[in-house]
């Protein structure tokens, strides 16, 4: 990228401002990003029947995609939602090229990206598979409002957001976003800004790299045809002006009112009184600089992220609270460990991989430690079969995981909660959620104050549809843990 360094004393270099702390309300855990299932090829007929046999009411509306690249909402058969964007084969007529592509894609993982969790290249299909995002896109709430128009602060946790999200993709070699625009700007359940994983893919064949609006186009692309690292922060200054306008722009129009000064005239005008004049004057003039005809002339992504970083002045705000959108799990508690978190999203395969590197660690020094019991021929079997339900449950075989634990719990004189919990999720994973919550229920008695045992209620009580006693079991939880947390620090 270039070089580019800024001349305009309001807008500061990236030695001279780094970018303050990361707001609070959006980022989650450090390790929400582990929590994703890893990167996997889906087979044809899971996906078919996640969307219904790819039924047209489950395309997503504002995807921004023409047919035949459009985007489903589909739901796994471990009950995540997720969004498959379905390709034309000549888009991707080389299967090997297309999953060799979104695997790459799919090691892009940030806080700031709408991820990739899996594609499928079987016969004439080629699908990506991405988290699916609850709150519609930058297109919608921009541009189709109907109760308020999208707040200031919001504009600005955009233009941050995605400035990261570039940034970390230009920092695991992927410098190169396809068609940068308001439809590739999603907002998740939490109502935070995140860029689409999509973008990120090569130019597919018959594909085109720039929607067709050829005012939005960066100017090499229409010499060559080529993109190039500095077309992307041409296409962000598009997005810049979309913030600033509320509406679709020209961007040789823009400059002329920037360059004559008529700011007033490029403003949304349903801001008036949201904002100071000098941040507004450093977002035109950044979207200036990000438009500049010469490629050469165009700031780089690091100078983006540090440009926009000292206009966030409600950073301690959550996103969902900015826009005023009334969250569906607005009153979980703050206190949710990963696995609370992963249980009130009803996220099994999280579920299962934080129960894996768990353990029975929470058991430790309990009366039930087998080591603790007689040596006997009967211990001895039990800790045989309970090596098999761990290495059942490790592999993802449910059922014999249930076999297994069911004989375990049988033999042990003191029950264990661990295998309690870990026969429950055995049960969910074959819909038996009954047996699974009666399950977790039996863990809680085990450990009384355990929050794991009361998470597995909530996530059981959810499948059963009785989302108000799920939502006690988690705030119950959410308690144990605050109190286990506060133990520690004592």
């Amino acid at each position: 990228m270039g070089c580019f360094q800024s001349k305009t004393a309001l807008l500061p270099s990236p030695d001279q401002q780094p970018p303050p702390p990361e707001p609070n309300p959006d980022l989650g855990d450090a390790n929400e990003e582990e929590q994703l299932p890893a990167f996997k090829e889906f087979a044809l007929a899971e996906l078919r029947t996640a969307t219904n046999g790819f039924s047209s009411e489950l395309i997503v509306s504002e995807s921004g995609e023409k047919a035949p690249n459009v985007v489903y909402k589909g739901k796994l058969k471990n009950n995540c939602v997720v969004a498959i964007k379905r390709f034309s084969r000549q888009s991707w007529p080389d299967p090997h090229q297309f999953v060799t592509e979104a695997g790459g894609v799919g090691k892009v993982r940030h806080k700031r990206l709408v991820n990739l969790i899996g594609c499928c290249a079987e016969g004439d299909e080629r699908l990506l598979v991405a988290e699916y995002m609850l709150n519609d896109t930058l297109s919608k709430h921009l541009f189709h409002w109907e109760k308020q128009p999208f707040p200031w602060e919001m504009r600005l946790r955009v233009a941050y957001h995605i400035a990261q999200a570039l940034d970390h993709c230009n920092s695991q070699n992927r410098n190169i976003y396809h068609d940068l625009n308001a439809y590739r700007v999603l907002f998740d359940e939490d109502g935070g800004p995140r860029l689409s994983s999509f973008g990120l893919m090569k130019n597919s064949r018959d594909g085109k790299s720039y929607s067709t609006n050829l005012a939005y186009t960066p100017p090499e692309f229409l010499r060559t045809g080529r993109v190039i690292p500095e077309s992307v922060i041409y296409s962000y200054g598009t997005v810049l002006l979309d913030l600033l306008s509320g509406k679709h722009i020209p961007p040789g129009h823009a400059l002329d009112l920037i360059r004559g000064k008529n700011l007033l005239l490029l403003m949304d005008s349903s801001l008036e009184g949201q904002y100071a004049n000098d941040d507004a004057t450093r977002l035109v003039e950044l979207a200036s600089k990000c438009l500049q005809y010469e490629a050469k002339d165009r700031p780089d992504v690091k100078f983006l992220v540090s440009a926009v970083a000292p206009l966030q002045k409600q950073m301690e705000v959550a996103s969902h609270v900015l826009m005023g959108l009334l969250k569906t799990q607005a009153a979980l508690p703050t206190m949710l460990s990963p696995l609370g978190k992963a249980c009130a999203r009803m996220n099994l395969t999280a579920v299962h991989d934080i129960l894996l590197k768990t353990g029975y660690k929470d058991e430790e020094g309990a009366e039930n430690e087998l080591s603790f019991q007689e040596w006997t021929q009967q211990v001895q079997d039990m800790l045989n079969t309970k090596k098999f339900g761990d290495i059942a449950f490790r592999d993802k075989d449910f059922k014999n995981a249930i076999d297994y634990y069911s004989k375990l719990v049988s033999m042990m004189s003191v029950p264990s909660g661990t295998v309690f919990v870990r026969r429950a999720l055995s049960y969910l994973m074959i819909e038996q959620a009954e047996l699974a919550l009666r399950d977790a229920m039996q863990a809680q008695v085990c450990l009384p104050e355990w929050p794991t045992a009361f998470y597995m209620q909530a996530l059981a009580l959810n499948k059963l549809g009785m989302e108000s006693d799920a939502q006690d079991m988690l705030n119950d939880g959410a308690s144990f843990e605050a109190k286990k947390q506060n133990s520690w620090r004592i």
